[in-house]
């Protein structure tokens, strides 16, 4: 079997952990999870912060009892995919951090380094390349993937969105990790996970998403990506 060749396992089991789960796209995630059926674990700088997200989803349509929980950060790093969700400018230090706590972890980074000025969104510089691969610097023990860059906040967090529609561009070097995250991805209704390449391809990925904003902003919309002919 060929790095492209791998087939998608059974991720209905997976327990899901988020860095930086209070903000706005790591509580629509933490949100979708929980409907999907999985055990997340909520992680923020404050531990009670995240508990108080944490029962907010809960008592959300949909969510299933004890599926929710908050941590600090650490804490979230027990979970069998650990989802990095934090804002760019903490990003290398965070995971500096939890270097150790996330050492054997699937690690899915969904953090777009983007600046804005009166102009829009614009993609950040970034010396490694991209986001996913300071983390992948940082964590080399860990099996580092990126995702979930252009999935809209505002849809995720909406229970009045039954389905999402749109697919999940997954990248990676670790292909069984990355096809992990690709059924992970397949378990929100109306997601697909797409293999997209390389952790070296992610710099566009995640350039992309300042493209997404500038659309967004001029047709009031909260655009997706979908992968035509697969």
């Amino acid at each position: 079997m060929g790095f492209d060749d791998v087939a998608l396992p059974d991720a209905s089991g997976l327990s899901v952990g988020i860095l930086g789960g209070t903000g706005p796209q790591g509580r629509g995630l933490a949100y979708r999870f929980a409907l999907a059926g999985h055990a997340v674990r909520i992680g923020s700088r404050s531990a009670e912060r995240a508990e108080s997200t944490a029962r907010a989803l809960a008592d959300l349509p949909g969510v299933a009892d004890g599926l929710l929980t908050g941590a600090s950060n650490a804490g979230a790093c027990d979970a069998d995919v650990v989802i990095v969700a934090v804002p760019w400018e903490g990003h290398a230090e965070l995971l500096t951090e939890l270097a150790g706590a996330l050492a054997g972890r699937v690690v899915v980074d969904c953090v777009n380094p983007l600046g804005f000025d009166k102009q829009g969104a614009y993609a950040l510089e970034v010396p490694e390349g991209s986001a996913a691969a300071q983390a992948a610097a940082l964590l080399p023990e860990s099996r580092v993937t990126a995702a979930f860059h252009h999935v809209s906040a505002v849809l995720l967090a909406d229970a009045e969105v039954a389905s999402l529609d749109t697919d999940v561009l997954v990248l990676g070097d670790d292909r069984e990790a990355a096809a992990l995250v690709q059924a992970l991805a397949g378990r929100i209704a109306g997601m697909r996970g797409v293999f997209a390449g390389r952790l070296r391809n992610a710099g566009q990925v995640e350039a992309l998403t300042a493209n997404l904003i500038a659309i967004n902003r001029r047709y009031k919309a909260h655009v997706g990506v979908r992968v035509t002919d697969l």
